[in-house]
C-alpha cells in the first residue's frame, strides 16, 4: 500500500508528487495518459514571473462590447456555454472589481514570485536545463499609444512587486530579435520570466526525476476513485491501489470527479488552441501579442502559435477561428513555414472564479486533498503549489 495516491500526471500532479516524495511519502501517480500529455503539453511554455496579478475579466463598457461583438481575438465565446457557466462568470466578474482584484493579487503574487526558484529546484536535478531559457519574453505593441499604456502598467507592476521589466523601442526590439519582420512601436521585455522549448517534455523530465526518487506511476482512470475504509482506492491497469490519502490534481477534469462526492466546483473552462509551424525566420525569443490575443513561441517542434480564451461547452467541436486569425497575424510578424501538425491542438484552462488555486483538504472527506484551479498558470505554479500542499499535509501553514 502507498501512502498517497496523486490523481493527475500534468505539471501540477507531478510536482505535487515530487514534493510529497521529498517529504518522505510513498507516492503513486495515477493517470490515463503518460505524464505531460494533456493540458500541461499545450500551453505557451512561459514560466510567468511577471504574472503577479491574475487575469481579470474586463469591467469597462468598451471592452465588454468588443467581446460581445467578437471584435477582438483574445476572447471568443459560444452562447450555448453561457447558461451553464453564468454563475461562475458572474462571480469571476465580481472578483475582477479593482479592490477585490488587488486583494487577490496580494495573495497570488508571492506564489508567482516563487515559481522560478521552485522550478529551478527541479530543473537541475531533472537534467532539463536544455529546455529552459531565462531571458524573458517580449510583449509587443503596434502603436505608440498602446506601448505607452503598457509601459505605464509595467512600471506600476515592477515597483509594486519587484518584477524585472524593460521598455524597448521598435528599433531596439528588432536589434535584439532580428526575426521580427514587421515595424512595431516597441515592446515590454519581462526579463524575470523563463520560457520552455517543450512544455510536455519538461513534465516528462520531472516525472523521470520522480521515478529516480522512488515514486511510482500507474495507468488508470481517476474517476474510479472510491472511499476504502478510512482511506482511498482507485482502479489501475495493475489492479486496485489503496492509500490513506489521495490528492486530486486533475485540472479541468477535477469538478467531474468531485461532483461524485457532492462537491460542486464552479469552474470556468477557457479553451485554448495551438499549432506548430516551421520556424523559417529563426525566431529565438517568445513574443506575446495582446492585440491579437496570441503567443508566438519558438519550440523544439517549431514555432507554436497559442491563442487566447474560448468559452465553449466541454464537448463542443473544435472551432479554431482564433488560431486562424492568430496565424495570419503571426505570418506578418515573423517568417513562418507550413504547419507541422495536420490539426491544431485543443485544451482547457481550469479557472476558478476567485482566481486563486485550491490547495488544501476537501473538508467533508478525511484524507482527500486537492490541488487544482490554476487557470492560465498551472505550468508556472505546479512546483510552487505542490510544495505548499506538501507543507499543509505535514501540518504546516
Amino acid at each position: 500500500m502507498s501512502d498517497i495516491i496523486v490523481l493527475g500526471a500534468g505539471m501540477v500532479g507531478i510536482s505535487t508528487a515530487l514534493a510529497l516524495r521529498d517529504a518522505g511519502h510513498d507516492v503513486v501517480v495515477v493517470d490515463r495518459k503518460a505524464p505531460g500529455r494533456e493540458t500541461s503539453y499545450g500551453n505557451a511554455g512561459i514560466i510567468q514571473a511577471e504574472a503577479v496579478e491574475p487575469y481579470a475579466l474586463p469591467r469597462d463598457l468598451g471592452s465588454l462590447v468588443r467581446i460581445a461583438l467578437g471584435r477582438g481575438n483574445d476572447v471568443r465565446y459560444d452562447l450555448s456555454a453561457l447558461p451553464s457557466q453564468a454563475r461562475a462568470l458572474w462571480s469571476y466578474f465580481r472578483a475582477s472589481h479593482t479592490d477585490r482584484h488587488r486583494a487577490i493579487a496580494m495573495a497570488y503574487a508571492p506564489m508567482i514570485r516563487s515559481a522560478t526558484a521552485d522550478h529551478q529546484a527541479l530543473v537541475g536535478p531533472a537534467a532539463a536545463d536544455h529546455l529552459i531559457r531565462r531571458d524573458g519574453f517580449y510583449q509587443i505593441l503596434r502603436s505608440q499609444a498602446r506601448l505607452d499604456r503598457a509601459a505605464t502598467d509595467a512600471t506600476r507592476i515592477a515597483s509594486t512587486y519587484g518584477v524585472g521589466v524593460e521598455v524597448l523601442s521598435g528599433d531596439d526590439l528588432k536589434r535584439r530579435e532580428p526575426a521580427i519582420c514587421q515595424d512595431l512601436a516597441g515592446a515590454v521585455h519581462w526579463s524575470d520570466s523563463w520560457t520552455c522549448r517543450d512544455p510536455g517534455g519538461l513534465v516528462e523530465a520531472y516525472a523521470a526525476l520522480l521515478r529516480r526518487r522512488g515514486g511510482r506511476f500507474e495507468t488508470g482512470d481517476a474517476m474510479s476513485l472510491v472511499q476504502a475504509g478510512e482511506g482511498w482506492a482507485v482502479q489501475t491497469a495493475s489492479g486496485r491501489i489503496e492509500a490513506p490519502l489521495a490528492v486530486i490534481a486533475l485540472g479541468p477534469w477535477t469538478p467531474d470527479l468531485l461532483a461524485r462526492f457532492d462537491y460542486h466546483i464552479p469552474m470556468i473552462y477557457k479553451r485554448g488552441y495551438h499549432r506548430h509551424f516551421v520556424n523559417r525566420g529563426g525566431l529565438a525569443v517568445t513574443l506575446h501579442d495582446p492585440d491579437c490575443g496570441m503567443v508566438v513561441a519558438p519550440m523544439a517542434a517549431g514555432v507554436r502559435i497559442a491563442t487566447g480564451a474560448e468559452i465553449a461547452p466541454h464537448d463542443a467541436p473544435a472551432t479554431p477561428r482564433q488560431l486562424e486569425r492568430a496565424a495570419a497575424s503571426a505570418r506578418a510578424l515573423v517568417d513562418l513555414g507550413e504547419p507541422v501538425e495536420a490539426e491544431p491542438w485543443l485544451g482547457r484552462r481550469p479557472c476558478l472564479p476567485g482566481m486563486l488555486p485550491f490547495v488544501g483538504p476537501m473538508e467533508r472527506h478525511r484524507g482527500l486533498w486537492g490541488n487544482f484551479g490554476h487557470g492560465h498558470q498551472g505550468f508556472t505554479l505546479g512546483p510552487t503549489t505542490g510544495r505548499l500542499l506538501a507543507e499543509r499535509m505535514a501540518g504546516r501553514s
